[in-house]
């Protein structure tokens, strides 16, 4: 493994974070193939879904090899890197922290060594007990490795419990019953991408909450967290991994166990915001179930104006969409410096002020004189779209009135989006009426929750809708956290010795 080198990273949006997915998960078995490279492009097609630390593990079938550091999949990756990363089989991850600190020993996939096997793990989620978890881990690997920080490094340590031998055939069944002897214990998200030194495994939560699918190469296999990830490696779809589903993949082909029955609740975040708009997730394209959003919002919140434009890029769809169904001409109205997110350098006090210009900057010849109608994804604390609408004004705007394609967000995710807490929501304590006054625009419009729901073509009970109604598919205990098992390990409690 790499040490970490000490770089710290800065994100330029501190004033108002966008929610934030947990990570994309990446696996291939392939004899024959560079498996580094392709867990590479997997992960590059998955980067949306986090850029604070990226990783690949690799085996050659008697050793795990893991590179991970601080920083997007291009950062961390080069061409001599990847040579040295030779086998069959791969895992990678990109992250972002949903539990944990933004740090290297948190970055993904996480490493452990048993008596029988190695045990190399990626995960997409959040768990909602994982102090319970981390209480058993001191049980099952008393004397071995440290203190768990994470949900992640709680799973591996479970799944690495030591007491199984090596089968005669060079398979390490241990680590597949662990696994299954501890999943039914964990309650949360989790789509999970992990392997032993001969076999890439996978498991979904019995909720499905966060996406996971199965692709087949001419020469193997691949799970991935979405369907893009697939195309970019010419990987064609099988099927979703199932929710309580656990599969195993190696020379002897994909064998599939049932550990839990399946609830359905995929999370109907992921069609706002989340997921690629080239990924299809439960057999619904994510780029036409934006687009019908847009469609659903101005049916419902029509208005007079000149022009539609997106907040570029996750409200170009849905603005495609108001545009269709309304009769406004679509236009361009701000540009995206796509080159901004992750930077080195510190911005100056005046920088900072104005961040939003680092990221978008109207175009004055299109905006000036016209109402505009500004679609975009979400609303979280109101900052950004406050900005925009200042922005918009400047330019010369006549009227700006803002549509959104998702509801309004007023409750927290436990399982797996980073969003802010109640109290940071401002749809949590802000009538409509009073956000639109707070923004500044002329007028506020979200689509509604059945419209969202409506457009995945999935019924409403399979789909996970609590960050917009409250009413989560599991109770979620007290004191859940970021950082809970990073405080408890400072206190002196939880954990193996």
């Amino acid at each position: 493994m790499i040490k970490p080198d000490g770089r710290l990273t800065l994100d330029l949006s501190q004033d108002d974070q966008p929610p934030r997915d947990a990570c994309g998960v990446f696996g291939v078995w392939s004899p024959g193939e560079d498996v580094a490279k392709l867990a590479y492009f997997g992960l590059y097609a998955l980067q949306h879904r986090g850029q604070e630390s990226a990783g690949i593990a690799v085996s050659d079938g008697a050793r795990i090899v893991v590179y991970k550091e601080m920083g997007l999949v291009a950062q961390v990756f080069d061409e001599s890197v990847l040579s040295t990363l030779r086998g069959h089989v791969a895992v990678g991850h990109c992250r972002y922290s949903t539990s944990g600190s933004s740090v290297w020993e948190n970055a993904q996939p996480t490493f452990r060594a048993t008596p029988s096997a190695s045990l190399a793990l990626g995960h997409n989620g959040n768990l909602i007990n994982t102090a319970e978890l981390a209480a058993l881990v001191g049980g099952r690997t008393a004397g071995r490795a440290g203190t768990p920080t994470s949900d992640t490094d709680v799973l591996t340590a479970l799944f690495a419990a030591p007491g199984e031998t090596v089968a005669a055939d060079g398979h390490h069944p241990g680590v597949e019953a662990a696994a299954l002897a501890t999943l039914p214990l964990v309650r949360g998200a989790y789509s999970l991408v992990f392997m032993d030194e001969a076999t890439l495994y996978a498991a979904r939560d019995s909720y499905g909450f966060r996406p996971l699918v199965l692709g087949r190469l001419a020469r193997g296999w691949v799970v991935a967290s979405e369907t893009a990830a697939l195309d970019i490696v010419g990987a064609t779809l099988v099927r979703e991994v199932e929710p309580g589903e656990l599969i195993a993949i190696d020379e002897r082909g994909v064998r599939s166990a049932r550990f839990a029955e399946p609830r359905p609740a995929g999370c109907l975040f992921e069609y706002v915001y989340l997921a690629r708009p080239d990924t299809t997730i439960s057999g619904r394209s994510v780029q036409s179930a934006r687009v019908e959003v847009g469609r659903r919002l101005a049916a419902e919140h029509p208005v007079a104006a000149d022009l539609v434009i997106p907040v570029p890029e996750s409200g170009t769809p849905a603005a495609i969409g108001y545009a269709q169904a309304s009769g406004i001409p679509y236009g361009q109205g701000l540009v995206k410096n796509s080159y901004v997110g992750r930077t080195f350098i510190q911005p100056s006090q005046t920088i900072r002020q104005r961040g939003i210009r680092l990221k978008l900057n109207p175009l004055r010849e299109v905006i000036e004189g016209k109402r505009i109608v500004a679609v975009d994804d979400s609303i979280v604390r109101g900052n950004t779209q406050r900005a925009i609408v200042a922005m918009l004004r400047e330019a010369g705007a006549a009227e700006v009135h803002v549509r959104i394609s998702s509801p309004p967000v007023a409750w927290p995710c436990f399982f797996g989006i980073d969003f802010a807490t109640r109290a940071e929501l401002i749809a949590a304590s802000l009538s409509v009426a009073e956000i639109t006054e707070s923004i500044g625009a002329d007028s506020l419009g979200y689509v509604s929750l059945d419209g969202l729901t409506a457009a995945t073509t999935l019924p409403a009970g399979q789909l996970c809708r609590a960050c917009f109604d409250g009413a989560y598919p599991m109770q979620v205990p007290a004191g859940q956290g970021k950082h809970m098992l990073e405080r408890a390990a400072a206190a002196g409690l939880g954990g193996p010795a």
